[in-house]
């Protein structure tokens, strides 16, 4: 048995052959006490001192009791920093930092780095929603979502290591296209229909699901990724959280009403991609104009273009029911669904079923469905966009946790 405290959540973790168990105090303080009266518990059963850790040299190889993959964590292994990577392109850009195409210098083996701006993050109070990011990637396990292999900081930035996922986003594809076919509509919604499932299941909510956020890999794979905006905690049925965020053109009603809510949420943001993907555009678009498009999610009548089959019209609707207590969001019964009709669903998370569309990829490192804005952009320092900070400056312990080594 083996137990394990992250300080900064004030949350300390107790993992089992069986099951793994999480356990949160008022203060630090509280979490640190329980974890040692805990650890002194099973040092006397079991022999042995229990593992105990702040920021990073846990050892964790279990099973998730759920689904039987390998549960990351970290580990004694030797420490992983920005030294180890060499930077090759910039494959994407946001808010507080840059994406790269990066190589391990020791393997070869190409990764995504994705490079945040403590100072920035910060300043825009986002240090809550970066950790949570860093919690959520370090647990989950799924084909159809990201995976994080490492996470580590220096003085004045974050890194996240993980898949460089080359197929490009559906963003892209969808710009390229102007729509998709149903079929290709479905094969994509079906994906993100069990990656959504699994992350409900597991207490998170997603929050932020939108075609620049879903990435086809070189198989032509739903791959569901940023989980800077997710939020965990919410573990059964009654669950809700009132934090305004998202994309403007996928938010649900009662996040605009600043209303509690639930993980009906990503239902309604599913049924706008839905829509987007078959149609062009979202169903309550307006350009340049987030009070008016607010308006028409809250108000609107939903018009659904007769070329849609009808079982996507009903899929949709159903979708973007505006009373979340009657929105479709079972996954049993979405899967049943009309517009599902035929999809064997074991076998598509088997990866057994043929994606309609694979990207053009030759390599690993092919950049070729990159948006061109972002390969042109400068790679720039380890340190990049934290002027006056000098190296070795320290920033303060708000990131205290945020290593992360993937085993397994």
């Amino acid at each position: 048995m083996l137990v394990t405290m992250e300080s900064t959540n004030m949350f300390f973790e107790i993992i089992t052959p069986d099951r793994n168990y999480h356990m949160k105090g008022v203060t630090r303080e509280d979490s640190q006490e329980w974890s040692d009266i805990i650890g002194g518990i099973i040092e006397k059963r079991v022999g042995g001192p229990p593992t105990s850790s702040g920021d990073a040299n846990t050892t964790s190889n279990t099973t998730h009791p759920e689904d039987g993959q390998p549960r990351g964590s970290v580990n004694d292994g030797p420490k992983v920093g920005i030294d180890d990577f060499q930077k090759i392109k910039v494959v994407g850009k946001g808010a507080f930092g840059k994406v790269y195409l990066v190589k391990k210098k020791d393997t070869g083996q190409v990764f995504a780095m994705k490079m945040l701006n403590k100072r920035d993050i910060k300043e825009r109070d986002e240090v809550t929603h970066t950790l949570a990011e860093k919690s959520v990637l370090s647990k989950v396990e799924h084909p159809f979502l990201a995976r994080l292999y490492y996470s580590f900081q220096s003085d004045a930035c974050l890194f996240f290591i993980m898949d460089f996922i080359n197929g490009g986003e559906v963003f892209h594809h969808l710009s390229l296209e102007g729509s998709f076919s149903e079929e290709r509509t479905r094969f994509y919604a079906a994906e993100i229909v069990l990656g959504l499932e699994y992350l409900h299941k597991r207490g998170v909510i997603y929050r932020d699901l939108k075609p620049e956020n879903l990435l086809l890999n070189y198989q032509g794979h739903v791959i569901i990724t940023d989980f800077g905006l997710s939020k965990e905690g919410l573990n059964d049925a009654a669950s809700t959280t009132k934090t305004f965020c998202g994309t403007p053109e996928y938010l649900a009603p009662e996040i605009i009403k600043g209303e509690e809510y639930s993980k009906a949420v990503d239902w309604w943001s599913l049924g706008t991609l839905i829509f987007e993907m078959i149609n062009g555009l979202p169903p309550f678009y307006v350009n340049d104009n987030p009070e008016l498009m607010y308006e028409k999610i809250l108000y609107a009548p939903l018009s659904i273009p007769e070329t849609f089959s009808a079982e996507a019209r009903e899929l949709i609707s159903r979708f973007l029911d505006r009373d979340p207590n009657t929105r479709l969001q079972n996954p049993d019964e979405i899967k049943q669904h009309s517009f599902f009709r035929g999809l064997d669903w074991q076998m598509l998370i088997d990866k057994q079923v043929t994606p309609p569309f694979v990207p053009d990829v030759d390599s690993p490192e092919d950049v070729g469905n990159i948006d061109q804005e972002f390969l042109d952009e400068s790679i720039g320092s380890d340190e990049e966009g934290q002027p006056g900070a000098k190296k070795g400056q320290k920033q303060g312990t708000d990131f205290e946790g945020f290593t992360y080594q993937k085993t397994g």
